[in-house]
C-alpha cells in the first residue's frame, strides 16, 4: 500500500515538476457559522478556485488542502494542485476545536514537505489561512497553548506563514494570542473578495523565486 502511494507521488511530481506553493485553508464550521456565514464561505471557495484557474502557472504550482473544525477536526481535502481542486460544500454545527485544527494543519504541511523533499520538488514557504467567527471552544486549554507555541516556533523558523481572519463576532484579542501576525477582521461577509485577494497573493508567490520575499496586496476586504 505504502509503495503504491509512493509510486503515485512519483508519477504526480514527474508529470508536474513545478515548485509547489502549499496552502491549507483552515475553516471554522462550528454552529455559530450557520446560515449566511457558511453560505458566503462556500461561495468564496468557488471564487478562490475560479481565480486560481485564470493563472496557468498558479494552477500548477499552488496546492490547496482544506481542514474544517467544529466538534471534530476533519481533513476535507488533502493537498491537490489548484487545477484539480473542487470547492467543497461545508455545513456548520458544534463547537470550535481550533487548537486541534492548527496541529492538524501543521502536521499536514510537515508531511507534504517530506514528500516534496523525497521527490526532489522545490517549494515555497507554506501558508495556513484560518477563518473563524469565534475563539477556541470545547478543547483543553493545554491543546490551544501547545498549538500557539508550535505556531510561534514554525513562524520564527520560516516553516509556515499563518494568517488568521476573524468573521463577525470573532474574539480578535484571543486570536492575537494564538497567531503571530495580527488577525484581520473580515468586513461583513466579504468572503468572495477575501478569496480573490488570497488567490492573487498565491499567484504572486507562485510567480516568484522560492526564496524571494513577496509584497502582498493590502487586504481591502478586512481591517487589522
Amino acid at each position: 500500500m505504502a509503495e503504491n502511494i509512493r509510486l503515485e507521488e512519483a508519477v504526480e511530481f514527474a508529470e508536474n515538476p513545478e515548485p509547489r506553493c502549499p496552502c491549507v485553508l483552515l475553516l471554522d464550521t462550528s454552529g455559530s457559522m450557520k446560515g449566511d456565514p457558511i453560505a458566503a464561505l462556500n461561495q468564496g471557495l468557488v471564487v478562490f478556485k475560479e481565480n486560481l484557474m485564470k493563472d496557468p502557472l498558479a494552477s500548477r504550482r499552488v496546492e490547496v488542502a482544506v481542514v474544517s473544525f467544529d466538534d471534530e477536526v476533519k481533513l476535507v481535502q488533502d493537498f491537490i494542485t489548484a487545477d484539480q481542486f473542487e470547492a467543497p460544500v461545508l455545513s456548520a454545527q458544534g463547537q470550535t476545536f481550533m487548537g486541534g485544527a492548527i496541529h492538524k494543519a501543521l502536521d499536514l504541511i510537515q508531511a507534504r514537505k517530506n514528500q516534496y523533499r523525497a521527490n526532489g520538488v522545490a517549494y515555497y514557504r507554506p501558508w495556513v489561512f484560518m477563518i473563524t467567527d469565534g475563539e477556541p471552544q470545547g478543547e483543553p486549554e493545554m491543546v490551544i497553548e501547545q498549538a500557539a507555541q508550535r505556531l510561534k516556533n514554525d513562524e520564527a523558523n520560516k516553516r509556515v506563514a499563518f494568517f488568521a481572519v476573524g468573521v463577525e463576532n470573532a474574539n480578535l484579542s484571543r486570536l492575537s494570542q494564538i497567531a503571530v501576525r495580527a488577525p484581520v477582521k473580515l468586513i461583513g461577509l466579504n468572503f468572495a473578495e477575501m478569496f480573490v485577494w488570497l488567490s492573487k497573493s498565491m499567484e504572486a508567490v507562485a510567480q516568484s523565486r522560492t526564496d524571494e520575499q513577496v509584497a502582498l496586496p493590502p487586504p481591502g476586504w478586512g481591517a487589522v
